[in-house]
């Protein structure tokens, strides 16, 4: 009796410190421990990210500095980028907008200037989306599941896990990438095929031109939901043994009911990124003082910035994936042992070897 006594005792000093997690409760039971999960709206969940960061704030800081930082300076400074390509797939794209109607104002001009940036850094940088970043999102899943489970983050766990999901995690994240690049490939032919329908049937051009504005935000909404599936897609395929199709239909199922939190986590984000990679584009590359010293100072600084708003997105997305799990749970019955360790402790681990 004062053996259970002493561990309700431990339970009740770790959960009275200043990181009350919001998502579940420890309550005392004769044989098991019980979450008490319940679903989160998007502030809720961002609230409760701060609150996991502050709780394992060193395991998430030397995943920023040492995953995400390298990452973050090189896709905003475009070093590998060569320019001359992005010049001739903005004219080309400039050359079928034209075609197809569309009068060339300058939201199409800056439109598509924008895009063939976006498609050649993101080309450009693929090998380090596919190691060092996917890395990242492993860490932070397993930081997280760490963290709800009151296990401490272990280095040598980790690389033991990694090792085992590894193949799952590459083949969900290629299957994500050719999601991303089959929603925007019908995007661009499905705008030339309405553009030139309407251009065609002699519709004056700014009529044309709504019509695209229109299917713009049609789309937007498609691919915020079709980015929603695919953070969750690898966030389950991290902590469930699946991969590929079955990550992603996992995730549409898992969501179903949630898709308004994850449209909100998603437009938060993005505003964040865009806002930061916007002040990266005046303040380092167009602007400057004198001899061009505020580079040295801001362009690190809105890297760590850039490297902080993709962190608190990847806490986001494994909060969002405990929460969508709960909406569907009551509660969690078992010993209060982290996803991952399961893997970890397995008999085919190399641990165990």
């Amino acid at each position: 009796m004062e053996m259970e006594v002493s561990k309700l005792d431990r339970a009740e000093e770790v959960g009275s410190k200043d990181t009350h997690l919001h998502l579940f409760k420890v309550e005392s039971s004769d044989r098991h421990n019980y979450y008490n999960f319940h679903s989160m709206n998007a502030l809720e969940i961002l609230r409760e990210t701060v609150r996991i960061l502050r709780y394992n704030s060193w395991a998430f800081m030397i995943t920023a500095a040492s995953l995400i930082c390298p990452v973050s300076a090189i896709y905003l400074t475009n070093s590998l980028v060569d320019q001359s390509i992005v010049n001739k797939l903005t004219v080309r794209l400039l050359l079928v907008a034209k075609s197809s109607g569309l009068p060339l104002r300058p939201h199409i001009r800056q439109s598509c200037q924008r895009f063939s940036e976006t498609v050649v850094s993101s080309a450009m940088c693929f090998p380090f989306f596919i190691t060092l970043s996917l890395l990242s999102k492993a860490a932070v899943v397993y930081s997280v599941d760490c963290t709800y489970s009151r296990k401490k983050v272990n280095l040598n766990k980790f690389f033991v896990i990694v090792g085992k999901i590894w193949k799952r995690l590459v083949s969900t994240y290629l299957l994500v990438c050719m999601v991303i690049v089959s929603c925007l490939t019908s995007f661009c032919v499905l705008l030339i095929l309405v553009c030139s329908t309407v251009s065609v049937m002699g519709f004056p051009p700014d009529l044309n031109f709504y019509a695209a504005i229109l299917m713009e935000l049609v789309f937007s909404v498609v691919f915020a939901n079709a980015i929603i599936i695919c953070n969750t897609g690898i966030v389950i395929c991290v902590l469930e043994d699946v991969s590929g199709l079955q990550a992603l239909f996992r995730s549409v199922v898992l969501i179903r009911g949630q898709t308004q939190v994850g449209l909100l986590i998603f437009l938060g984000s993005t505003i964040g990124m865009a806002f930061v990679e916007g002040l990266f584009e005046h303040r380092v590359k167009t602007m400057s003082y004198g001899d061009g010293s505020s580079r040295i100072w801001e362009g690190p600084f809105l890297v760590i910035m850039y490297s902080f708003v993709v962190l608190i997105d990847s806490m986001m997305s494994a909060v969002f994936y405990f929460s969508c799990r709960s909406y569907s749970m009551e509660a969690l019955e078992g010993e209060c042992q982290s996803i991952l360790e399961t893997v970890a402790s397995s008999p085919g681990s190399t641990e165990s070897q």
